[in-house]
């Protein structure tokens, strides 16, 4: 059964994610393909909710468990790059 991960996304990352690409720390959660994640956008300089969401489908993981062909040199043990899709 998919889980929902409801996070924080930084403002330059949460425009980032809409176009299917987000970073994670992989430590808090245990992300899986077909879960949903909500990203709720947040303003750093005001350290507010900005009260945009948007809701995606985890479509693939890379990270050091599923490696790519940059993941085990450039990322960090801790973070993993997720694909994502707007929900159907």
């Amino acid at each position: 059964m998919a889980d929902v991960h409801r996070v924080k996304s930084w403002s330059y990352l949460f425009q980032a994610a809409k176009n299917g690409l987000d970073v994670r720390d992989m430590r808090d959660r245990d992300y899986k393909v077909g879960d949903t994640l909500v990203l709720c956008e947040f303003d750093q300089a005001t350290g507010k909710y900005t009260g945009e969401e948007l809701a995606r489908e985890i479509t693939y993981i890379t990270d050091r468990q599923v490696p790519c062909a940059f993941s085990s040199a450039v990322l960090d043990r801790d973070f993993g790059i997720l694909s994502i899709k707007p929900l159907n």
